[in-house]
């Protein structure tokens, strides 16, 4: 195909089809549900946990398997809207474990300058992009952990996804929105303790969030109908 220059300027899209997305927060809390009522979702189950969950999913507990479905995927012919891989922290154990075991070593780090590292880095970067380009929405699910962040006033504790640095900062990058789900306690009419289930959405010293349409409050219900609903405002604008 030969390439042109635009002569139009691209308009911010308000399909969740055409938005990649990264979903994290502790064991239970209800991300595997969250991604499964994105409209027509596929799983990549890169671990047990879909069982109590009426979806569809492709076993993708090896590396190879994982490209395959990326393959299935791309040739078309399904009516799939959003892929959902759960978790990405397990699709780049497999990631690694593959171009390791390709090149005859047992950890990234046992090939010389570095090599190890950038080979697993770049087949992660080289697919999830490629995964991120197809007409479909991307949805990745990672658990969470508190990492010590060193400040110029000192160590501070930050919530973030628990992806390895390598692979995490190729998906932060990538997608469009980081939602943070948390579970908030609060006292009722009653003065009983109850746990209200929410998503963060801005970034915040504490915790990894972030949304790049500009679409989303701060804060939301743990309820995909809510977030579709305020994603789809006609009232908000993308940030710039």
């Amino acid at each position: 195909m030969e390439l042109t220059l635009p002569t139009k300027r691209s308009k911010p899209s308000a399909d969740l089809s055409t938005k990649t997305t990264l979903i994290y927060g502790p064991p239970k809390i209800g991300k595997s549900t969250f991604a499964s009522k994105f409209p027509n979702a596929l799983f990549f189950e890169c671990e047990p946990g879909l069982n109590e969950l009426e979806v569809f999913k492709i076993p993708t507990y090896t590396w190879p398997d994982f490209l395959a479905a990326c393959q299935l995927v791309a040739a078309g012919r399904h009516e799939f809207e959003a892929i959902v891989i759960d978790t990405a922290d397990n699709a780049f154990k497999y990631c690694s474990e593959f171009i390791c075991g390709k090149h005859n070593i047992e950890y990234e780090g046992d090939l010389s300058h570095g090599k190890g590292w950038a080979l697993v880095k770049n087949e992660w970067h080289r697919v999830l992009t490629r995964l991120a380009s197809l007409p479909y929405g991307l949805v990745l699910i990672s658990h969470a952990v508190d990492k010590t962040i060193e400040t110029r006033t000192g160590d501070d504790m930050k919530t973030q996804p628990s992806l390895p640095d390598r692979a995490r900062y190729v998906v932060l990058g990538l997608v469009d929105m980081i939602l943070y789900c948390d579970a908030v306690p609060r006292k009722d009419d009653d003065g009983d303790t109850v746990v209200e289930r929410v998503i963060r959405t801005k970034p915040h010293p504490t915790y990894e969030a972030g949304d790049r349409t500009g679409r989303l409050p701060e804060l939301l219900p743990l309820s995909f109908n809510a977030f579709a609903k305020a994603f789809a405002s006609p009232s908000s604008k993308p940030s710039k």
